[in-house]
């Protein structure tokens, strides 16, 4: 089957939803569809919504009308929405904005073609599947990260229920993919170039607990060490209550696995990380960031925090503060609170003005900036591998990532050098400068 239909395609939100949206382009490219980055060639516009804060479900309505105005134009065939704006708000966008022709939940994301087809007719389409469907896609995903970097999905949902989070109610409860499924991936990624590895979920840490009795993520991560090809495997959204000891052994043991972990905590005060629904204190966080540096004496952290809680005193913010300048996180990132509709922060008392909210944060990334920039300088003469993403040409250096570095929430590493590197390939570099959140290197 072929097509002349071009395909306008945009991906929204956190990189889980990225891998929806691969699932999705490699479906599509199965059929022959053509895809475009210019909405003036394309015929049909799909965009893979993110509502999980305000800012997210903006940029997605801001997108969608866009998209609209286009259709009325006469420049667009179809509108398909698709991702989490469409599963929490179905209605509002099918009475609202009529120029969509087709909508899909988060777990129907596999019906892309048929939703396609029937625009092709004439016709209107939407399938919201059960919540505990897991859809998986075999073998056609399209890596849209360079294809030495991919994200791998090993679960779907979460059981956490945190009071400002919706995303139990639009991705429903934990489900893990099956480990044979997710190394089978993994080796069809590794045998296609793939050298970077990077695992998501809504959290990763109690991988296998619906499927296996125990959490497998140490398993897992075995098995993953094992595939020819793979030089990183990172581990992202790795709650802090969840890490166990055997976690940190097979970091410790196993070579591939990058020593970074990305540790979502949110907030430091007892008083409002009961008030989050958060199932650590601020002693326990504190005990295992210690710990994790005691083991793995060159570990990377980062996490992310929320200014701005409802009730969130200034005491309370004073403890984040000094908790900040304590530990010493070498990467960190702040989200001012968003109220979210459905939620029971959304209806606590005592919401905080958003000027407060933002002040806040802003005081937080200051300090996060003077530690993040003195520990760049403590890397001055350390050798580290590097995976080349890349060259600058009117600069003639190259730009590459460290294991410390997880691609576009982290910094960089530029490479000034003779000899001609392609993306992908892997050297060594010694730091000779720190500039900011990046390094400078000379290859060894």
């Amino acid at each position: 089957m072929s097509t002349d239909l071009k395909i306008l395609f945009i991906s929204l939100g956190c990189d889980k939803n990225l891998v929806d949206s691969e699932e999705m382009l490699g479906l599509l490219n199965k059929e022959n569809y053509t895809f475009t980055d210019d909405e003036n060639e394309a015929d049909i516009a799909i965009v893979n919504t993110c509502c999980f804060i305000g800012d997210a479900k903006e940029e997605s309505i801001e997108n969608i009308l866009h998209l609209a105005d286009l259709k009325n134009d006469g420049k667009l065939m179809g509108i398909v929405v698709t991702g989490c704006l469409a599963q929490r708000y179905k209605d509002e966008i099918i009475k609202e904005i009529p120029e969509v022709d087709a909508i899909l939940g988060t777990t129907s994301y596999e019906d892309i073609v048929k939703a396609i087809d029937e625009i092709k007719n004439g016709n209107k389409y939407q399938r919201f599947d059960d919540l505990r469907n897991l859809p998986y896609v075999e073998d056609t995903r399209i890596v849209t990260t360079g294809g030495y970097s991919s994200y791998l999905k090993i679960a779907e949902g979460c059981n956490k229920r945190c009071t400002y989070c919706i995303i139990p109610s639009i991705r429903g409860d934990y489900r893990s993919v099956p480990m044979e499924k997710i190394v089978d991936a993994a080796k069809r990624l590794a045998a296609k170039g793939v050298k970077e590895l990077i695992l998501v979920a809504q959290e990763t840490t109690v991988y296998g607990i619906d499927l296996y009795g125990k959490k497998a993520l140490p398993l897992l991560l075995k098995k993953l060490c094992e595939i020819e090809g793979l030089f990183f495997i990172r581990l992202l959204y790795c709650y802090p209550e969840e890490i166990t000891d055997e976690l940190i052994e097979v970091m410790k043991e196993e070579k591939k696995i990058c020593n970074y972990i990305d540790m979502p905590i949110q907030h430091f005060s007892d008083n409002i990380l009961a008030k989050m629904g958060r199932k650590t204190t601020n002693e326990e966080i504190t005990n295992l960031v210690y710990k994790l540096r005691k083991e793995i004496p060159d570990i990377v952290l980062r996490t992310t925090l929320i200014t701005g809680f409802p009730g969130e005193t200034d005491e309370d913010f004073e403890i984040m503060m000094d908790k900040v300048d304590e530990l010493e996180f070498d990467r960190l990132g702040v989200f001012t609170y968003s109220p979210e509709e459905g939620t029971k922060a959304c209806e606590m008392p005592l919401q905080i003005d958003e000027d407060v909210k933002v002040k806040r944060r802003d005081e937080v990334m200051l300090l996060q900036q003077e530690i993040a920039f003195e520990n760049a300088d403590k890397k001055i003469g350390n050798t580290y591998y590097v995976i080349i993403e890349g060259k600058l040409v009117e600069e003639g250096v190259y730009v590459g990532r460290t294991y410390m570095d997880a691609p576009s929430v982290d910094g960089n590493i530029f490479i000034n050098t003779d000899i001609e590197l392609m993306t992908g390939d892997i050297v060594k570099a010694k730091v000779i400068k720190a500039s900011g959140y990046d390094l400078i290197g000379e290859m060894v």
